[in-house]
């Protein structure tokens, strides 16, 4: 019954993570949500880009990003270094573990496979956080690389066709992030895990309410978009007023 338990919370756990996600991106095509509305800000980012001289601004901008993306990329490695040592002395944590009082010392194959899927989750994080800074060097390499604001040459179709292309970049950098980033939102359910199977089907379920409320009904979902004016009736509708998350 135990092991049963322990299968049916991974079953949840994944079904939290994977449904969810596809759920947002679906969601977002036709309602609002900090994923879209960025996207039509990074837009006009790049649009002003292209009337400025300047663009040391950009740049610094665009290094900002890519550093925050460095900085959880090696947070990434630096925990997965202490869940592989923490493989290697399984018996000796599993023997601390066993003195605290809310803990469920399972077998060791079932605290191994925490483990294992403790250590995935930051393996896929580390992966979308690098891609992320990857693609944030694209967009400063796109940036360097777009026509001044006086060369005639650049037709005003062909202007936009750039900053639509250098926007889309930024997006999937942004997108790439904010995936890396839900994986410590998940990750800490998985903690949960080595308290009781319970306790992991229960977070797992709060990071899912967590995230939606941030990613459609929060505060800054309703600033974002009040700051804005959105042509389209269905995927840039105004969001009815937040709660508070």
């Amino acid at each position: 019954m135990a092991e049963y338990l322990e299968v049916v919370a991974l079953v949840w756990f994944l079904i939290c993570w994977l449904g969810y996600t596809g759920y947002s991106r679906r969601k977002a095509n036709d309602r609002p949500c900090l994923s879209n509305t960025l996207d039509l800000y990074r837009e006009d980012w790049m649009r002003v880009m292209l009337r400025r001289e300047n663009r040391i601004s950009d740049a610094s901008v665009v290094g900002n990003l890519e550093r925050n993306g460095a900085f959880f990329a090696s947070s990434c490695l630096l925990i997965l270094a202490g869940i592989i040592t923490a493989l290697g002395y399984t018996q000796e944590v599993m023997e601390v573990f066993s003195t605290l009082p809310f803990g469920n010392l399972p077998s060791r194959a079932v605290w191994e496979l925490r483990m294992v899927v403790l250590l995935v989750v930051f393996i896929y994080a580390f992966f979308k956080f690098t891609w992320s800074m990857r693609m944030y060097n694209f967009v400063a390499v796109l940036i360097g690389g777009a026509p001044p604001p006086d060369d005639t040459k650049i037709s005003p179709a062909g202007r936009e066709a750039f900053a639509q292309s250098a926007a889309k970049v930024c997006n999937l950098a942004g997108d790439a992030f904010n995936l890396g980033l839900r994986s410590y939102y998940y990750a800490l359910a998985v903690v949960t895990w080595f308290i009781h199977p319970l306790a992991f089907i229960g977070a797992s379920t709060l990071v899912v309410v967590v995230l939606y409320r941030r990613e459609f009904r929060s505060d800054a979902l309703y600033a974002l978009r009040a700051g804005k004016v959105f042509e389209e009736p269905v995927s840039r509708a105004e969001p009815t007023q937040p709660t508070n998350s």
